[in-house]
């Protein structure tokens, strides 16, 4: 048989949960439950961070942010950092990839680094508009057509390719259903507006979430009709990227390359929806963390649902193991090939995640175990949930089950120092800041921060920010 191709469909901002397979009643997803009747469908899968550049850089690199210092999206790994397509490159694979990366040094505005830089200087000033739903026109399928462009071209180099070339690793990466919420009616229309429901309502936030709910302009009030069609443009985004994995399958149908091709479908991370009064990623909540992951190709069981808990860092081990090569040293994940063939694996039991960026004051640090899933926030209060009981996570649990937080934290505490990994990323944060504000004027300087802030930078903001740089041990 010739070496297998390897397809990575990723997407950007899809909350795992979102995929009618695993039971989500709004979810338009035809193409995703296709694949995963091809394969195995993970349904408890989490990103490592929950924002682009940090959850790229960490399972591009087969290594935790904290290893790799990816604090934040303009951070990003080296340039000459080794990835798993640098190794598939020099194993003979040729690296074919369409749409957006993100996992580099050096990306994104100066907003975003900006609010990343002085989040924990805490000044609790909106980063963003308020989020809205918006009905695109003209109506048409193609409602985000950069994404469909590069799905084409991705398409065009599958129709092209001859078993005579070297077998190949496609990328294709979409930016949806990244918000800002904008959908056709062709895609709304595929959304039982019935089946959308309303997320709990928390008058009562963590210090650390009500900071990201302030600084995301999702603090206020929002109507029921306001929330539900954020969320319903949200799932129509989801059947539209749904669309696109759709004709990548087709055209490998198409191509007789089906049999031969591994294909695993991922998200970055997901997307908070309006849960617990939040839009975006940013926060260790189920519908930021959670990402689809579903594995298919030959070799391997069909139509399995696990509920194994994995996580994006094990890709690349499993990307190793499809191509047959070794693992190299030092990666933090382990493969996901003997799950979906059905072997015993000495995995292990948990799923870590951490978060060191903007609309987060502080670090935070996540560990899923079981049915408990524990937040740890550096300086605040930690958080626990029984997700069997509470998949909604409106029910802190940390002060009635102490035993739990111990046990949990101690364990959370044998993979990394939580406070030095996030005391190094404070003081990256600072530095950076720094060096940037010595290069300006004082006019430069009010006109940047007034962009990065809705509504104009005060003085007294400035001596906010200036006693936080003082203040910093």
């Amino acid at each position: 048989m010739p070496h297998p191709n390897i397809i990575v469909f990723m997407t950007d901002s899809m909350d795992g949960r979102v995929m009618r397979h695993l039971g989500h009643p709004a979810a338009h997803t035809p193409n995703m439950d296709r694949l995963a009747a091809r394969g195995a469908s993970f349904s408890n899968a989490y990103c490592n961070s929950p924002q682009c550049a940090p959850s790229r850089a960490s399972y591009w690199s087969g290594q935790y942010v904290h290893r790799v210092q990816a604090w934040n999206n303009p951070a990003g790994l080296p340039m000459d950092a080794p990835t798993f397509g640098t190794h598939l490159q020099d194993a003979g694979y040729g690296l074919h990839v369409f749409g957006k990366t993100d996992y580099r040094v050096g990306g994104h505005s100066l907003k975003a680094r900006l609010t990343a830089w002085m989040r924990s200087a805490n000044i609790k000033r909106p980063h963003n508009p308020r989020p809205q739903a918006t009905v695109l026109e003209p109506d048409t399928p193609r409602a985000h057509e950069g994404d469909w462009n590069q799905i084409d071209n991705a398409c065009q180099f599958l129709a092209n390719y001859s078993t005579d070339d070297p077998p190949y690793f496609l990328y294709p990466s979409t930016n949806v259903p990244h918000p800002p919420f904008r959908a056709t009616p062709h895609w709304l229309d595929t959304i039982d507006p019935a089946a959308v429901t309303l997320p709990p309502y928390e008058s009562d936030l963590h210090p650390v979430m009500d900071y990201m709910s302030v600084t995301k302009n999702t603090h206020g009030h929002f109507t029921d009709e306001e929330i539900l069609a954020i969320r319903r443009h949200y799932f129509a985004m989801v059947a539209e990227t749904d669309a696109m994995l759709g004709q990548v399958l087709d055209t490998l149908e198409a191509t007789g390359q089906l049999d031969n091709t591994y294909i695993i479908f991922a998200s970055d991370h997901g997307e908070m929806n309006m849960e617990h009064r939040q839009t975006l990623k940013n926060a260790l909540y189920e519908a930021s963390a959670r990402v689809p992951l579903i594995v298919a190709g030959p070799g391997l069981q069909q139509g399995v649902i696990s509920d194994q808990l994995v996580s994006l860092i094990d890709l690349f081990p499993t990307l190793m193991d499809m191509a047959g090569l070794e693992h190299p040293q030092g990666l933090d994940g382990h493969s996901l090939i003997p799950l979906c063939r059905g072997e015993a694996t000495n995995r292990p039991d948990y799923v870590f995640s951490e978060y060191h960026s903007n609309f987060s004051n502080t670090g935070i640090a996540m560990w899923r175990q079981g049915p408990w899933k524990y937040i740890r926030y550096a300086g605040y209060a930690p958080q626990l949930f029984n997700l069997d009981d509470d998949p909604e996570e409106i029910n802190d649990l940390a002060q009635t089950h102490p035993e739990v937080v111990q046990r949990l934290d101690a364990r959370l505490e044998s993979l990394v120092d939580f406070d030095d990994a996030d005391h190094r990323a404070k003081l990256d944060d600072r530095q950076n800041f720094q060096t940037w504000r010595q290069s300006l004027t004082p006019a430069e300087y009010n006109e940047a921060m007034t962009n990065a802030h809705q509504g104009h930078w005060t003085p007294a903001d400035t001596h906010h920010l200036e006693a936080w740089q003082s203040d910093f041990p």
